[in-house]
């Protein structure tokens, strides 16, 4: 695939995305396109460090990554995944403009279309709808989604959030391994594998 046509392609899936949240303005979706690029990376690739002030954020168009924090002893806590047409990013950090508390990192080869953070926040202050599409898009996928999770991990045993998990996310719980999906359920793969076998 050329990269005029894979960036149109990714482009076009972003622009969908938008618009599901809030429709812009032609000349609002203009304005963001020229501050999207293309990137490519190889499993294992990291896109944003812990430890390092990021000043992207992206969008996969194809591909899957994780977030993931990590203890002194080295113990790895997936905190989310984001699939196509999802958001991989440090929100936290980019908004404090501080270190990453959590590494970024592509489960699969993927392509993101990347967005410098600062170009971002101008275009929301001069851009109402885009400004209005942020707010539904945070209301949706990290607040609402955030307290569900939280109180799910202090009020359901380790069967129930797999069983939730499945629920909410059938195609991913196919592309991950028992190691990352036990991690991000707060469990060992030892203990996923005797929720699967009695289940």
């Amino acid at each position: 695939m050329s990269d005029g046509l894979e960036r149109s392609l990714a482009l076009a899936q972003l622009e969908k995305s938008l618009n599901g949240y809030y429709p812009l303005s032609e000349g609002t979706w203009l304005e963001v396109q020229d501050i999207c690029r293309v990137r490519h990376l190889e499993k294992h690739d990291v896109l944003y460090q812990m430890g390092v002030v990021p000043t992207t954020f992206a969008v996969v168009y194809k591909g899957l990554f994780r977030a993931f924090a990590s203890d002194v002893k080295g113990h790895q806590y997936n905190k989310t995944f984001f699939e196509e047409g999802q958001w991989p990013a440090a929100i936290s950090a980019l908004l404090k403009t501080e270190a990453s508390l959590v590494t970024v990192e592509a489960l699969e080869n993927s392509v993101i279309l990347e967005i410098n953070f600062a170009d971002y926040r101008r275009l929301l202050e001069s851009h109402h709808d885009l400004a209005l599409m942020q707010v539904h898009y945070l209301e949706r996928n990290w607040l609402l989604a955030k307290d569900a999770r939280e109180i799910a991990l202090v009020q359901e045993d380790a069967g129930q959030r797999y069983q939730q998990f499945l629920q909410d996310f059938p195609r991913l719980a196919k592309r991950l391994t028992q190691y990352h999906i036990a991690s991000h359920l707060g469990i060992t793969p030892t203990q996923l594998s005797r929720i699967r076998k009695n289940q």
